[in-house]
């Protein structure tokens, strides 16, 4: 039987059992003990969930364990370090349905509860060479140790459970393409201007009667489109992932066991898919060459002079011209105006009413055909020319228009053939202007003119000042002005007092 520490206790019987800051019995380690396999990942998906295994990653160790009883069960020994560390993996193991325990070396003693808060102590050590003693309030039991169980083994053997609702947010994804679907999704992200990165991963053969090793395309897609996806996730070789942590990706409508973020088994220069359906996960220990999927656009050689006179067979392209038509969407993205020529007195006019902040946000550039003014949130600030919404960062259509055929901006802007550093506008007739980039410049230093200002030379204000002060002030004085005052005027023929003669309301 177990013995409760007391208050203030100092003497403990357990080999390496020691009393903390707090008064809690406590051993260098600590020992949790499950009863099972699915338990021990029962356990690590619940202390995965509210903290990170990194904490004591370096000193853990899993290991079956075999009772005289002939009984298998599952041991994690880690650095106990602190109580607190202590309370909260005994509270995770009782969840899980395992025991804690705190010691040393073999001797290990159940932690601390509710029944004692100070934890308990041993009333006689047991004899034995067994590896491990588990000293408990309802049994006392010895171990051997059979195997041990390594943390990263272990993660990669789990199976990914089906979860619908994975997958569904935007972000980075990984695809895996067989080596016959390869270069045709190569040439799909190229024509539908997808950003994509490609790699080439090798396996070795799962058998010795393959001819060569097993070759997968790999895909990194930054942002992948909504309409892809049904294609992407329903076709037979194809399979997406999505990061979950770095070096690892979980198939998307899949969620792994484990917070795979809060364990850090896997290097990140590798890569490990865990697939669903009950495959085997593909293990990359370092990540291939990737390049971009442009690079293996098609390519055409132009046609020597002679060749080309020579040849009077029709071209096979087709070729359309490029129009705008009204569109009933709501506006967005609308952040530049051009101002003709006859309305600049009315962009003077609203600088006026312009805050700070849209001043200096706020660029423009000056033209034979008006102003451009571009704002990087919205040009509604400024209610005067023509609207322009922003379709590429360098190419710009009039709001409420689209652009047919509706190709992509990327495409519509190689297509123009600008060279760098133009910023494009397509009229509503069709016309497309282009703008210098560096013609741009903060509408808050071009909108206010320069101003007259005449100097002042200090040794001429300074002679006029001491003039100033130098001139005698008059004395003026108040004397009484008896009961009659005004006994000595007479009115004038027009009814008006005349003049107070000199000498008139002064005292004395």
């Amino acid at each position: 039987m177990l013995e409760r520490v007391a208050v203030h206790q100092t003497r403990l019987r357990t080999p390496g059992l020691g009393l903390d800051a707090r008064g809690v019995a406590l051993g260098a380690k600590g020992v949790v003990l499950l009863p099972s396999i699915d338990r021990l990942v029962a356990f690590l998906a619940l202390y995965t969930r509210q903290g990170s295994l990194a904490d004591i990653l370096r000193s853990l160790a899993i290991e079956v364990v075999r009772s005289k009883l002939g009984a298998r069960e599952v041991t994690l020994t880690f650095a106990a370090e602190t109580s607190d560390r202590m309370d909260r993996i005994a509270e995770i193991a009782r969840l899980a349905g395992g025991y804690t325990f705190t010691g040393t070396s073999r001797h290990f003693v159940q932690y601390r509860d509710a029944a004692a808060p100070f934890g308990y102590d041993v009333a006689q050590i047991s004899a034995g060479d067994a590896t491990l003693w588990l000293y408990h309030n309802t049994f006392s039991q010895s171990y051997e140790t059979e195997r041990k169980i390594d943390v990263r083994s272990l993660v990669l053997r789990l199976e990914p459970h089906a979860d619908p609702s994975t997958g569904r947010e935007p972000g980075p994804r990984w695809l895996s393409a067989e080596a016959g679907l390869g270069p045709a999704l190569i040439h799909y992200f190229v024509r539908s201007g997808v950003t994509a990165e490609v790699g080439v991963a090798e396996w070795p053969p799962a058998s010795s009667f393959d001819d060569g090793p097993v070759v997968r395309y790999l895909f990194r897609v930054p942002e992948l489109p909504e309409r892809m996806i049904p294609l992407l996730t329903r076709t037979p070789g194809l399979s997406m992932f999505l990061p979950a942590a770095p070096g690892t990706a979980v198939e998307v409508g899949f969620r792994h066991p484990v917070n795979l973020r809060a364990c850090p088994v896997f290097a990140e220069t590798g890569l490990v898919l865990f697939r669903g359906h009950g495959l085997d996960p593909l293990e990359i220990p370092k990540l291939p060459a990737l390049g971009d999927v442009r690079a293996f656009a098609r390519m055409e050689m132009r046609k020597d002079v002679a060749a080309a006179r020579a040849s009077a067979q029709p071209t096979t392209s087709v070729s359309v011209a490029l129009r705008l038509v009204p569109t009933l969407d709501p506006w967005r993205h609308v952040t530049a105006t051009w101002v003709e020529a006859e309305d600049l007195p009315v962009l003077r006019r609203i600088a006026y009413a312009l805050g700070p902040e849209s001043l200096r946000a706020a660029r423009v550039a000056f033209t034979e055909r008006g102003a451009i003014v571009r704002h990087p949130t919205g040009i509604e600030g400024i209610p005067v020319g023509q609207f322009f919404r922003e379709v590429h960062k360098q190419l710009y259509v009039p709001a409420g228009y689209d652009v047919v055929p509706a190709v992509a901006p990327d495409v519509l802007y190689r297509s123009l053939g600008a060279p760098p550093g133009q910023v494009l506008f397509i009229g509503r007739d069709g016309t497309v202007l282009g703008v210098p980039e560096e013609g741009f410049v903060s509408l808050e230093a071009a909108v206010l003119e320069a101003q007259a200002w005449l100097p002042l030379a200090a040794d001429r204000f300074a002679d006029a000042l001491s003039s100033a002060l130098a001139t005698e002030l008059p004395e003026v004085t108040l004397g009484g002005v008896g009961l009659r005052p005004l006994r000595d005027v007479t009115a004038s023929d027009d009814g008006a007092l005349p003049a107070l003669p000199e000498g008139a309301g002064s005292g004395g």
